[in-house]
């Protein structure tokens, strides 16, 4: 048997390795490389919290300069002035013993004090003589001089009392002087009240007589105390306790406002508040001539308002008026309204009352809106055609009418219904009383005095208390805006116009205390324009309506593509550090 070795087929077997193939790794960092890529990242980070981050703050900051909040507050909720009235009354008794005459006084006083049910605004009496000073000798300063001024507009009299010697059998009378601030007292003899009596039938006259002539601004300084905002806003009386501006008028002063201010008399005083324009120190006045046809095409304008409407506004030392007019031929009124109805019983033209507020066509007249720094009072003198004469407001039959906030309409109906080529100064006399009547409306004077120069007493008054009411208020909504909203800034120039109302109101609520109507309506005034121009500060008006959930969606878009990286390349760092 023979031994063969066997040898292995290497032609046709082939070795098969079954150990999976393992991927190929990085070669492994360098210490170099890893310390560049680590300050690479850090490079980054300190770029985006040193320069970044603080560039950022910087430019989007708010700066609110600090606002006296809480004064701010006080003067909205009535705390820091309660506003008086105090009218001061000269008596003129040349005919009197001064012991009497000063027995009168005090005894009128004490009927006034009694019949005043609002001792916010109330009536003092004095003798004329008392006002009366003996010179002093040498030169004085100018300190003196000061305040010789000041008191002597302290003692400026809201009226002049004069009592006349007359007929004792007949009763006490009083006649008031039409162009001027002064009663007339005629009395007789046996009716001067003795040092010894108590009361008087004189005393009292005198004493409801004033009541009744200062009834009227009482009720309207009274309904603009207990006002929301002091411009106006209804008041229900019987909650007048709970309305902000309530807050002006003491607790003792709130048990006589339902006498004083009646709701009929309210609705009547919101009316006309609403009818008015707001104060302003200058008002533009334009008259004009509008007719339908080509006459009259001239008008004697000048004369007759260097007649009968100068007079007037040089009357009014609150306000300056500029006066401009204008014709305007073939001025049909305005298409919308109804044409006018033929009331054959009484052979007139006839406008139904509720198309008088679209009498004026604004698109064809040419009337222009408020310029310049004050409102502008429009005063329209109509022509009516031949045929359509005379024309009237049905009903009432009048010829002009008020158009609130803005201005008047007369109606000029020509003499046998034919329009003269040119109207003389005569023909304009009617319509420029007419409208001065309107004018006295238009800005808030009240319809009693009956006099002109009580008139625009009370009106100062009014309008000081309005204005100063109106700053407050405004005041009060500056700081609760500026507490609500942290995110609007608040300007420097905001804060020292805030300074500056503070302080006029201060200086307008002393100016009330001591009689200084005048200066205290110029302070109100001042205070309320500043007022208004720090709370509508355009840069606080832009911040108001812009809420955080718009800065994220601005930044969001911008931040998340370079933040992303930055954030996982950091903690990559951190992974890698710690786990050495």
């Amino acid at each position: 048997m023979t031994d063969e070795a066997v040898l292995p087929d290497t032609s046709s077997s082939k070795l098969v390795d079954s150990t999976p193939p393992t991927a190929k790794k990085p070669p492994p960092e360098s210490a170099n490389g890893a310390k560049i890529r680590t300050q690479v990242v850090a490079s980054f980070w300190a770029v985006v919290l040193l320069l970044g981050l603080p560039v950022w703050l910087w430019t989007t900051s708010i700066h609110r300069a600090r606002l006296p909040l809480q004064e701010m507050l006080e003067w909205a909720d009535g705390k820091s002035c309660k506003p008086t009235f105090p009218l001061h009354i000269v008596v003129d008794a040349p005919s009197i013993q001064r012991s009497e005459a000063e027995h009168l006084v005090r005894t009128t006083q004490h009927a006034l004090d009694d019949l005043n049910e609002f001792s916010a605004h109330h009536l003092r009496l004095t003798l004329g003589t008392s006002l009366v000073s003996a010179p002093t000798g040498g030169i004085p300063t100018e300190e003196q001089d000061s305040d010789e001024r000041n008191k002597l507009e302290v003692e400026t009299p809201a009226l002049s009392v004069k009592l006349v010697p007359g007929d004792g059998t007949l009763p006490v009378r009083t006649a008031l002087r039409p162009h001027s601030a002064a009663l007339e007292v005629y009395y007789g003899a046996n009716q001067i009240p003795s040092t010894l009596s108590s009361s008087s039938v004189l005393a009292t006259t005198i004493a409801k007589k004033l009541q009744e002539l200062f009834s009227e601004e009482q009720a309207s300084i009274a309904y603009i105390l207990t006002s929301k905002s002091g411009s106006g806003s209804t008041n229900p009386l019987g909650q007048a306790q709970n309305v902000p501006g309530a807050s002006f008028v003491s607790r003792e002063q709130r048990a006589g406002l339902a006498r004083v201010l009646s709701p009929e008399l309210a609705a009547k005083l919101a009316q006309r508040t609403t009818r008015s324009f707001r104060y302003a120190p200058t008002y533009h006045i334009t008259i004009s001539l509008f007719t339908p046809t080509a006459v009259p095409s001239a008008w004697n304008i000048q004369d007759a308002i260097e007649e009968y409407l100068d007079p007037l506004l040089q009357s009014f030392s609150i306000s300056n008026f500029t006066v401009n007019t204008q014709v305007q031929l073939y001025a049909a009124f305005s298409p919308s309204v109804q044409q006018p109805e033929l009331d054959a019983e009484n052979q007139v033209w006839t406008l139904r009352n509720e198309d008088l507020s679209g009498f004026i066509n604004a698109a064809e007249w040419p009337l222009g809106p408020s310029i310049g720094d004050g409102p502008t009072l429009n005063f329209i003198l109509y022509v009516p055609e031949e045929r359509l004469s005379p024309l009237v407001v049905k009903g009432s039959r009048a010829s002009s009418w008020l158009i609130p906030q803005w201005g008047g309409v007369t109606i000029l109906n020509p003499k046998g219904g034919v329009a003269p080529t040119a109207l003389t100064q005569e023909d304009i006399q009617p319509a420029l009383l007419t409208f001065s009547h309107q004018l006295l409306s238009l800005l808030g004077a009240p319809n009693s005095p009956p006099t002109l120069p009580l008139q625009l007493q009370s009106l100062t008054r009014i309008q000081a208390a309005s204005l100063l009411l109106s700053a407050s208020s405004t005041m009060g909504s500056l700081a609760r805006l500026t507490s609500s909203q942290p995110s609007i800034p608040i300007p420097g120039n905001v804060a020292l116009g805030v300074d500056t109302v503070l302080s006029h109101l201060h200086d307008s609520c002393a100016d009330l205390r001591d009689g200084r109507f005048g200066r205290a309506l110029e302070h109100a005034r001042i205070a309320e324009t500043e007022a208004e121009r720090a709370f509508f500060e355009k840069s606080m008006v832009g911040q108001v309506y812009f809420p955080d959930e718009h800065k994220v969606a601005v930044y969001l878009p911008l931040l998340g593509p370079i933040g992303v990286p930055l954030l996982m390349s950091l903690l990559k760092e951190v992974k890698r550090f710690t786990s050495r």
